[in-house]
């Protein structure tokens, strides 16, 4: 199935400042969001107390929801797995003391609503939350510079550093939904995120490694022209999978439940910036940075001349040949 001609070269370089002045103001966007919004930090992050508990028939959210309300503050009640279970979540406040034996007081709270029982109780400490953000910050940067240091050394730098801004449009952009919605951020939104940079890096290698191939293959010496012809005949690929992953993803977010929405609405969002960056950003990004063809030439030139030379050295030793 192909929705663009492979024949027609498009030509994205001459709209890529709007292209990117779109990119900017999404990105401003999402930072003003960040610093004044903020995020609504999860359990996982803050610390709290998560309680399971399953009806013997479909558990009435809403009903669950008010009487507990009445006690604590700040709760979240969501299903998970079936419609007969439910998960509670307490967040760390003055009121909300993880001192208490919250499953008792549950099972206290909920008799009204018929027979269940409480199958689980989890508290994490608001340092063990902390120590979680802390490592999942790190998890982040970590990706990141080896990201940086593999596309340096299989390509060039410019191309590394192309590929990291791009990556960082995507995951502000992606962090910026996330606060503008209130989406709950706990490890599980994190694992979206390093999926982001790992989905999104891999249409960009694509894209560079076409590029690279045009280089190669042709005397072409305008890099605008050449990224043009890149995108373009990669342009049908891209699109295919983003969609295909976008409407598994959306599935996902649809009939998953509760529990994986913030993990699937972090990745509907990663998806599009994802594909966007990957076609509109990340190419253009090598003309600013002062990508040179001719350059480029004489160092793969230069790096074939190298390897043709080890091989014949390698050849003559074989053959006992000094």
């Amino acid at each position: 199935m192909e929705w663009f001609s492979s024949g027609k070269i498009y030509d994205f370089m001459s709209k890529r400042n709007l292209f990117v002045s779109i990119s900017i103001l999404f990105i401003i966007g999402s930072i003003v969001l960040i610093f004044t919004k903020g995020f609504n930090w999860g359990i996982d992050f803050k610390g709290g107390t998560v309680v399971q508990v399953q009806f013997e028939k479909k558990a009435p959210i809403k009903e669950i929801r008010k009487l507990i309300s009445k006690s604590y503050e700040g709760i979240s009640v969501t299903n998970f797995g079936s419609d007969k279970e439910v998960i509670i979540k307490f967040p760390v406040t003055a009121k909300n003391s993880v001192t208490k034996d919250l499953g008792d007081r549950v099972s206290e709270i909920l008799k009204p609503l018929g027979k269940f029982k409480v199958r689980r109780v989890d508290i994490i400490g608001a340092k063990v939350g902390n120590e979680l953000r802390d490592n999942g910050i790190k998890a982040l940067t970590f990706a990141i510079i080896g990201i940086l240091i593999y596309v340096a050394f299989r390509f060039e730098w410019r191309f590394a550093v192309a590929s990291v801004i791009a990556l960082f449009h995507d995951v502000i952009i992606s962090i910026g939904f996330v606060s503008l919605f209130n989406v709950d951020v706990n490890l599980d939104v994190l694992a979206a995120v390093l999926t982001i940079l790992g989905y999104s890096l891999n249409d960009t290698i694509v894209v560079f490694d076409r590029i690279r191939e045009e280089i190669t293959q042709t005397k072409e010496r305008d890099l605008a022209k050449l990224i043009n012809s890149a995108v373009s005949q990669t342009l049908s690929r891209t699109v295919l999978t983003s969609l295909t992953t976008f409407l598994v993803v959306l599935t996902l977010y649809l009939f998953g439940g509760e529990i994986i929405k913030p993990f699937s609405f972090t990745l509907l969002v990663g998806i599009i910036a994802g594909t966007y960056s990957s076609i509109f950003i990340a190419s253009p990004l090598l003309i600013w940075l002062g990508f040179k063809v001719d350059d480029f030439r004489k160092q793969l030139a230069e790096k074939e001349k190298i390897k043709r030379e080890k091989e014949r050295l390698r050849n003559q030793y074989g053959q006992g040949v000094l």
